[in-house]
């Protein structure tokens, strides 16, 4: 073997070693491969699971009726980019707006969202339709929460249920889990941002949107997507080093400690991450959390076992839609 020979072996054996990190973090977060969240129901902190507060919520019967076409043939995966998306870009009056008063920060506006949505309820011509046919209808909730503008790490960690943060939309997230306790995202059926209503006209998310911009400079942190409900941030997918994270890279609430940009100041503070895989965005909460009654307005302080259940008719449940078949544009 000559010199030159050997030599490039030698940087090819090199940057194939340099590669292989690389390769397993895309391995990990391969869209096409995501690993189904059923049975990551958790009653105390866990990493990768949702602990709901109670038994987990009422089962309704409502949400995705069949296994969509994504799943993967045993039902452990599914594909992303295969996944139905409701037809339809409605938009609605947008009233959303986040003020200061002191030691706290002030969410006011209606919870509808700053772009598009599908046709809800689901038309009956559209794909999404054959695996979830929502019949619920999207309208105005009242919203009205105040958070702490700095908020702390409480003592002990608490359960959550229903919605649990404040996207930059001005409309709501809620957990990772649909109304029979599955991975929401895997199961059901959301428009082209990725939310949809549940029975009492919520339009919500279970995982980050893809109407608010994710794409940080290579290298860089996400930016600051929205507020979880006990005051701290939720960002977008990528860590310090611009690289996306996972539930390996997080605690068991779905964050961690480190500086970050907080009100235009780089402050150390604890703070949230979406992710790509379940739960997608909070596991529990690691601060006071404030609970939302129906409407979206608050409901009092939740502690450990005092943050609401998700809401009363399930996250899919199946409500008559209305006589015209059709959400009103527009007139919530």
């Amino acid at each position: 073997m000559t010199v030159r020979y050997r030599g490039i072996v030698f940087f090819a054996l090199l940057a194939l070693l340099f590669a292989l990190p690389a390769l397993a973090q895309d391995q990990q977060l391969d869209l096409t491969k995501l690993p189904v969240g059923d049975g990551k129901l958790s009653q105390e902190p866990q990493v990768g699971y949702v602990w709901r507060c109670g038994d987990g919520g009422p089962s309704s019967n409502g949400g995705a009726r069949v296994l969509g076409p994504w799943f993967s043939a045993d039902g452990t995966t599914f594909d992303m980019t295969k996944k139905y998306i409701v037809d339809g870009d409605v938009m609605w009056p947008f009233e959303f707006a986040i003020t200061t008063e002191g030691t706290e920060r002030v969410f006011t506006g209606n919870s509808l969202p700053n772009h598009g949505t599908g046709v809800y309820p689901v038309a009956a011509g559209d794909d999404a339709a054959k695996v979830d046919p929502n019949p619920n209808t999207i309208s105005a909730q009242d919203m009205s929460i105040k958070l702490p503008v700095m908020p702390t790490v409480a003592a002990e960690p608490s359960c959550m249920g229903g919605a649990i943060a404040i996207m930059l939309t001005g409309s709501v997230v809620f957990d990772g889990l649909d109304a029979e306790k599955r991975d929401a995202v895997a199961h059901e059926t959301q428009d082209k941002c990725q939310g949809h209503p549940e029975g009492n006209g919520q339009y919500h998310y279970h995982n980050l949107t893809s109407c608010l911009e994710d794409k940080p400079d290579a290298g860089t942190h996400s930016v600051l997507m929205g507020y979880a409900l006990d005051g701290f941030g939720l960002y977008g997918h990528f860590g310090e080093d611009g690289t996306a994270l996972t539930n390996t890279d997080l605690d068991e609430c779905h964050g961690h400690t480190h500086e970050i940009m907080w009100d235009g100041q780089m402050v150390e503070m604890y703070h949230y991450h979406a992710t790509y895989e379940y739960p997608y965005t909070i596991g529990c909460f690691r601060g006071t959390a404030v609970r939302l009654g129906a409407g979206g307005g608050p409901g009092g302080q939740g502690g450990p076992g005092g943050q609401n259940p998700p809401p009363p008719n399930g996250q899919g449940e199946q409500n008559p839609p209305p006589p015209n078949g059709q959400g009103a544009p527009g007139k919530p």
